[in-house]
């Protein structure tokens, strides 16, 4: 819980696929995203030529480093994309083929036109 001089921010990092960091700081009011980072020292074993592929957002929406957190935020660090997930999507859908019908025609009627 925060007191009338602390912020209470949650801090959310995933270094790799499947791992994944959280840190419960407690910051002065008025400190900025680069201020909590900082002071969590979450990225320091972190490459410098990583560091500048990195975004911050707090619950899902965009930031930048100057802005000021709130009580309670969740500040979220993003990695880049590997893969564009269009392109993922159609690999995968490639190498598992039409299995079955999926999504809205997973059960069709005896006799039916496919797709109705």
């Amino acid at each position: 819980m925060a007191t009338e001089k602390h912020l209470s921010i949650t801090l959310i990092f995933s270094p790799a696929p499947r791992e994944f960091r959280e840190l419960l700081l407690v910051l002065p009011i008025g400190c900025t995203v680069a201020q909590a980072l900082h002071a969590s020292d979450i990225l320091n074993g972190i490459p410098v030529s990583e560091l500048s592929t990195l975004s911050l957002g707090i619950w899902g929406r965009k930031v930048g480093a100057s802005d000021v957190l709130q009580d309670f935020d969740r500040l979220e660090i993003y990695r880049a994309l590997t893969v564009d997930p269009k392109v993922a999507r159609r690999e995968r859908f490639v190498r598992q083929g039409a299995k079955r019908a999926a999504g809205l025609f997973a059960k069709r009627r005896v006799g039916a036109k496919a797709g109705y």
